[in-house]
């Protein structure tokens, strides 16, 4: 059956640099860990911290969000790697594909933890500013399914509908060419997540996780419909896939937090990240050398203004007829001459009682 309109998948998915491989997949993730950083780093220095704090953290933070993410589909996916005719070799193959974003959040949360206690740091300031970033990082990072033609929907001849080969759909719909493009749809609604999320940290002044809190409610809602139109294989409990019910807690568990959040710690950090010690030493070295030049000016001004009042002194002096001689040498002058007008008076005395006797 052919359709006038539709998306077309890549024929393949990695292209070969001699014997290195570019697969866009992986390209995808590390594009999308780059606006993130980006982002955070311009939002961190509005907020008065340095550029730099946020990739320093996110040193941590991305390693072990991709250990999460990992570990989270090998688990919730464990047939896909372990039992009869399985390798499990392939559970370290993450260029293939399959990154669960909730394992991705918690662990990254994680690595994001350690290093905030490293720079003297609130996670939760932390996770306010990268929010944004990551919803972005999201929705770059779900072309890489569109390389891979996987995590597609159900059958559809909309005019976007996505068109898979037939190596890459499943075996119960071969004979339908093209389905819903959850990966766009996901795409999309996390570029609106940001856009929200940074609108609602402006106008509301988000604080202390909320504006984290915000991100991961909006998030859950649209990951919730949209993972309701996939048709890859998934667990389920009570009908509902097991990243329904994953979206329905964590939703519940955003919600809350941001209402006992808001009324225990209302408004927003003044601060975000404390001044570095070498900057405040060097403020303070900068300041010292400026008070010594205060107090070696006023001390030259009292000596100036000392030998002024000395020199008015001797002036004074000469004017009476008698050489004014600054300093010890003129008080010496002064006694010596009291002791011989003492014996000049004394030698006086003593010849007048001579004659008198």
């Amino acid at each position: 059956m052919e359709f006038i309109a539709f998306i077309p998948s890549p024929s393949r998915g990695v292209l070969h640099l001699g014997p290195v491989p570019l697969r866009g997949y992986a390209f995808c993730i590390i594009i999308g860990v780059f606006v993130a950083v980006w982002l955070g780093g311009r939002r961190w220095a509005a907020r008065g911290g340095q550029k730099t704090t946020i990739a320093d953290i996110a040193v941590w933070a991305v390693p072990f969000g991709l250990v999460g993410g990992r570990l989270y589909h090998v688990i919730t996916s464990y047939e896909l790697y372990f039992g009869e005719g399985k390798h499990w070799v392939n559970a370290f193959k993450i260029w293939e594909g399959g990154l669960g974003i909730w394992g991705a959040i918690a662990l990254g949360a994680l690595g994001a933890w350690i290093g905030c206690r490293r720079r003297g740091i609130s996670l939760p300031a932390y996770a306010d500013v990268v929010a944004p970033g990551i919803a972005l990082a999201q929705a770059i990072g779900r072309w890489g399914n569109w390389f891979n033609q996987e995590l597609y929907g159900r059958p559809t001849d909309l005019p976007w509908a996505l068109k898979i080969d037939a190596a890459h759909r499943p075996a119960n719909t071969l004979d339908a060419a093209t389905y819903h493009p959850t990966f766009l749809y996901e795409s999309l609604w996390c570029i609106g997540v940001a856009l929200l999320v940074i609108w609602a940290d402006r106008r509301f002044k988000l604080g202390h996780g909320r504006a984290f809190a915000l991100y991961v409610a909006t998030y859950t809602v649209g990951r919730f419909w949209i993972e309701y139109l996939r048709v890859d294989d998934a667990h389920h409990i009570l009908g509902l896939r097991l990243n329904d019910w994953t979206s329905i807690i964590v939703f519940a568990g955003a919600v809350a937090y941001m209402i006992v959040s808001a009324r225990l710690r209302p408004g927003r950090e003044e601060s975000v990240e404390p001044v570095p010690v070498a900057a405040a030493e060097g403020d303070a070295g900068t300041a010292k050398p400026a008070k010594s030049a205060e107090k070696d000016e006023a001390a030259g001004k009292a000596d100036t203004a000392d030998t002024a009042d000395k020199t008015d002194e001797a002036a004074a002096a000469e004017a009476a007829g008698k050489p004014g001689k600054p300093g010890k040498a003129a008080e010496d002058e002064a006694a010596a001459e009291g002791e011989e007008a003492e014996e000049e008076a004394g030698a006086t005395a003593r010849a007048e009682s001579a004659k008198k006797g």
